[in-house]
């Protein structure tokens, strides 16, 4: 049985519905959001955290300090190590199970409604000035013209091979969510593969799907990756290293699956450019970066230094991620440092260096503006005390379940609970106490219900709207429906596959 794509449209001359823009998608999960407030029970669990050789527990109209001792822990019933606190390995405040209370409600209205946007940006301004600085970077080497003549010159080489460069892109994305969880990074990767991949002949859909769906394949099978699946280990109290069997699999058959859905889409529209979905959803959309082939043209010696500056900015930015613990402001600075290094080698005028950067950074500001709504959600689930009650029954209804349904259900579970929580760490402390104690009942074993919680999350991430998604398609210029319609089959064999690697895990690996 072949791959399920899209279906082709035998009406592509029909007038198009008007789509939602990305950021009115946002805001009315924002608004949703608020209005849950309204009708759903608020509530809170107790949670501890490490402070200066002591523990803080806090909860509703509580604070009290405790001993940093494991007996301590044992007592609350969890069960971390207490050297993971000690050496910064769980730097969040965890949830105490059994210790969920319900509060008088803290319903959301219009003012917080519109409060909240402006608090998530600021909350995420690290964010946002990361992905400014990229959009300046680019419009200073678009000036050059050094990105256009390198993409073409790949694009030529591999015609007829365009396939190699989506397994390729794919295996480093990949490869990057499994290790240090890349994710936000990403956001860097779409001006110089865009364009690479409309001149090979394909859609938008293509590079956001290998980059978007390469990197959560890669969250999926975490390996090292210590934003999920070490601090999750770490909270459920197992070693990070058991089930990595089971994960090295997943990710083996993840990549092959995914790989072989996208190459065969993207053949559909080499053959055949009308059975694009983006042309039959949006009709002609404008490419977001330049992807103009021009041939013959070759790379001198400044070309050849400036591209090497380049690229050397995401090696260097991927080393220091993942070497040396760097985060959005290094990763900020490296970016602005490599502009300023190119305009110099470019011999750009002051002012025109100054012009182009802020055209650039100018161009990516609905990016931003996604990004800043998105985390405005999680601030009207956070001060309308629903995200605590959301986990409080989501435990209870998975609770007494046999084992096989158990695990399965769970992954269910932690999907609906990501798109709640959008933070892959935030949900581990948040969860894994409570969940790995429902698996303790049942004998299922905490590194069975580490990886659950990877499945359900890294399905959820690639279509959560309160994620990444919306403002990586509003990089490419591309709807959120447009974005569904292509990856609900996807979605689903990937969901079928992780219930059988579930199932695997607790009886046969």
């Amino acid at each position: 049985m072949g791959l399920n794509c899209p279906i082709e449209s035998n009406h592509p001359e029909m007038k198009q519905p008007k789509l939602l823009s990305p950021h009115t998608i946002i805001f009315l999960v924002l608004i949703v959001a608020a209005i849950g407030t309204w009708l759903m029970p608020a509530g809170k669990y107790d949670t501890i955290r490490y402070d200066q050789d002591k523990f803080i527990v806090e909860g509703p109209d509580k604070h009290e300090e405790l001993e940093a001792t494991q007996q301590s822990l044992n007592d609350l019933g969890i069960h971390i190590e207490l050297e993971k606190f000690e050496n910064g390995d769980i730097f969040k405040p965890v949830t105490i199970p059994g210790t969920y209370q319900r509060l008088e409600k803290k319903p959301q209205g219009l003012v917080d409604i519109f409060l909240a946007p402006v608090k998530g940006m600021i909350e995420t301004a690290d964010i946002i000035i990361l992905v400014l600085m990229i959009g300046g970077l680019i419009a200073v080497y678009n000036k050059s013209g050094v990105l256009e003549t390198a993409i073409g010159s790949l694009t030529s080489k591999l015609k007829g091979k365009e396939a190699i460069l989506i397994v390729v892109v794919m295996l480093l994305m990949a490869a990057g969510g499994t290790t240090f969880g890349m994710s936000e990074e990403t956001i860097a990767f779409y001006p110089v593969l865009v364009p690479a991949f409309l001149i090979a002949g394909y859609d938008l859909l293509i590079p956001i799907a290998v980059i978007f769906v390469g990197v959560h394949i890669g969250f999926m099978a975490s390996t090292t990756n210590p934003f999920a699946v070490i601090i999750a280990s770490d909270t459920a109290g197992v070693s990070w290293t058991a089930g990595i069997v089971t994960r090295l699999i997943t990710l083996g058959v993840g990549l092959v699956l995914s790989s072989a859905y996208i190459i065969r889409y993207g053949s559909m529209v080499k053959r055949n450019p009308d059975a694009s979905l983006v042309k039959k959803l949006q009709g002609d959309v404008k490419p977001p970066f330049k992807a103009e082939h021009k041939e013959g043209v070759k790379l001198d010696f400044r070309n050849a230094l400036l591209l090497t500056v380049f690229l050397s900015s995401f090696v260097v930015m991927v080393v220091g991620v993942s070497k040396f613990g760097w985060w959005m402001e290094e990763m900020s600075a490296v970016f602005f440092a490599s502009a300023i290094i190119s305009a110099f080698l470019m011999r750009m005028k002051e002012q025109v260096f100054v012009k182009t950067f802020i055209e650039g950074a100018a161009d990516l500001i609905g990016v931003s503006l996604i990004i800043g709504i998105a985390r405005g959600v999680t601030i009207i689930m956070n001060d309308g005390l629903i995200i605590d009650t959301i986990l409080y029954y989501s435990s209870d209804l998975v609770s007494g379940m046999p084992p096989a349904l158990f695990i399965v259900a769970l992954m269910v579970v932690f999907f609906v609970l990501s798109f709640f929580i959008s933070s892959s760490s935030g949900l581990a402390v948040l969860s894994m106490p409570i969940m790995g104690g429902l698996g303790a009942v049942i004998d299922v074993p905490a590194e069975t219900i580490v990886t659950s919680y990877l499945f359900g999350a890294g399905l959820m991430f690639m279509v959560s709207p309160t994620g990444m998604i919306l403002p990586s398609l509003a990089m490419v210029n591309l709807t959120y429906s447009t974005w569904i319609k292509f990856l609900w089959p996807l979605l689903t064999m990937l969901a079928i596959m992780g219930a059988i690697m579930l199932y695997a895990d607790l009886y046969l690996i």
